[in-house]
């Protein structure tokens, strides 16, 4: 009886402290209503600021009227840029997962060659040194049509520097984006896999249907974040004169000498639509995970 009773005692005893522990870790756990996006509410009250300087100010309203001309530019290069990007860091992950190591040797010094060189650098490398090389090359292959009357002669000035800017963007970000979808592709389980050939899905069904459903819940966070890198890296492009909202920006600013207004300006228009973005990729990603949970 006694061993019974001191067993019960020590039972009640553990349950006890196995109870504080539980109640010291919920109160320790941050609540939702500690992570009120106070951050976001501030954001907005900037924004409503700024843009209702933007109509009562004539100065501000004149502002934004020159730097939104830039917008579409921006969004154009930014969306052409990262699908491209997107299409080929893809096509550089499959080959550093290829069977044959030359594959994937070359998609390796493709990667860590690019991804050492600055942005700005390799924007003018393409700009400056690939074009010419590319209107070279064309010439070259080209010249017996030439001669027959068929082709004119390729100019260097017929290369546009929007379409140098768009190509630079995606070699670089390509690099980037190959190592997040290479971790994607190798984060799905390999049983899966091998269960997917063993009921006979060939290489690309297995791709389709298996790998990439489950990758991309592995690959949508950096690979959103990337894309809103991509949205703000543009304003490189205006060292190559393409009148994007920072160009746009620079001239009016060169002119009117009122730097603060313009710039203010200007980082208003990048922050709108990158914090949109962001909001709406973090509302995809909830979704996502509800669905997954589902």
């Amino acid at each position: 009886m006694a061993h019974s009773s001191r067993s019960t005692r020590n039972g009640s005893l553990i349950t006890s402290l196995a109870s504080k522990l539980t109640d010291n870790a919920q109160k320790r756990k941050p609540s939702e209503k500690k992570d009120f996006p106070w951050w976001l509410l501030v954001a907005v009250a900037i924004a409503i600021v700024l843009g209702i300087a933007i109509l009562v100010s004539p100065i501000y309203g004149q502002v934004f009227a020159t730097v939104s001309q830039g917008i579409w530019i921006t969004v154009w290069v930014s969306l052409l840029a990262f699908f491209l990007a997107s299409a080929f860091g893809l096509l550089l992950a499959v080959m550093s997962l290829s069977d044959h190591i030359a594959v994937r040797q070359v998609a390796r010094f493709y990667v860590e060659i690019v991804r050492g060189i600055p942005l700005l650098v390799l924007l003018f490398y393409i700009a400056f040194v690939g074009a010419p090389a590319v209107v070279a090359l064309w010439n070259f292959l080209t010249q017996p049509l030439q001669s027959a009357g068929i082709f004119e002669p390729m100019m260097v000035r017929d290369f546009s520097l929007l379409w140098r800017a768009i190509i630079a963007l995606m070699l670089a970000y390509a690099a980037f984006l190959a190592e997040i979808f290479r971790a994607g592709i190798q984060s799905v389980d390999k049983g899966q896999i091998e269960a997917a050939k063993a009921v006979g899905l060939k290489r690309f069904q297995r791709f389709r249907l298996i790998i990439m459903p489950q990758a991309i819940r592995t690959i949508l966070p950096p690979y959103g974040n990337d894309f809103i890198s991509m949205v703000k890296d543009t304003s490189l492009v205006s060292v190559l004169g393409v009148v994007d909202v920072t160009q746009m920006g620079k001239v009016y600013a060169s002119g009117s000498f009122r730097f603060f207004e313009t710039y203010s300006v200007v980082a208003y228009v990048y922050l709108i639509l990158t914090i949109s973005l962001s909001l709406g990729l973090r509302w995809v990603e909830r979704r996502m995970g509800r669905t997954e949970r589902g």
